[in-house]
């Protein structure tokens, strides 16, 4: 497990890069590729969507490009504030601060389940995936991008160092674990120098894929912060 797999250390870290996140973040994860991943989605009519490890809003930008009904979450305070910067606490956007592993969602709530970004540091990122699994509606599209594992021996050493990397058979391996029966796996990449990104779109099983549509209930739990 990397250092920054452990959620005490992923916050205190990303109490310092909040500062800077928008700044350096368009050199792996440019909007040209959250453009991309968008394009794999089918949001239907009035989709509920959400986007675990929101962080300062970037993918939460892109969606809103495609949903009105849109929640945040992520446990870094910090990386939130700059998000609320953006849209407002309740304006555009809902957010929640909590973990991937243990969400603050009833079952089958969402139509769309966004996380970039995030994966790489969920000391279980099988039981994260179940999470979003679980609290996407049946039909639903679940959307994950994470690190794709280094191929050089030096690099690979670096990276189980700091925190998870995996490549699409490893992907195969989680996403099989946490239920999801069809997905699919993309490598994208914001320039020929820049970390590969491994993007995963799955479907939830059950229903049909094609009326997604939002609802007026409030998808909180209540245990929800």
């Amino acid at each position: 497990m990397g250092i920054l797999e452990d959620k005490s250390n992923a916050r205190l870290f990303y109490k310092y890069l909040s500062k800077v996140y928008d700044r350096v973040n368009r050199f792996n994860w440019s909007e040209e590729m959250r453009a991309e991943a968008l394009s794999w989605l089918e949001f239907g009519a009035d989709p509920t969507v959400l986007d675990v490890g929101c962080g300062t809003g970037f993918g939460t930008e892109g969606l809103l490009e495609h949903a009105d009904d849109v929640h945040g979450l992520d446990q870094s305070v910090h990386q939130m504030e700059k998000a609320f910067e953006k849209f407002g606490k309740r304006d555009r956007v809902n957010f929640y601060r909590g973990d991937a592993e243990r969400l603050p969602f009833r079952d089958d709530t969402f139509d769309v389940v966004w996380s970039s970004g995030s994966i790489e540091y969920w000391p279980n990122p099988v039981e994260g995936l179940r999470e979003l699994h679980r609290v996407a509606k049946p039909g639903g599209q679940v959307l994950v991008v994470g690190p794709d594992y280094p191929h050089n021996p030096i690099l690979q050493r670096v990276a189980d160092a700091i925190m998870l990397f995996y490549d699409a058979d490893e992907a195969d391996r989680m996403f099989e674990a946490a239920g999801y029966e069809e997905f699919e796996h993309h490598i994208q990449r914001a320039t020929p120098q820049s970390p590969r990104a491994i993007t995963t779109v799955a479907r939830v099983p059950g229903g049909d894929g094609s009326d997604a549509a939002g609802s007026d209930a409030d998808p909180a739990a209540p245990d929800a912060e």
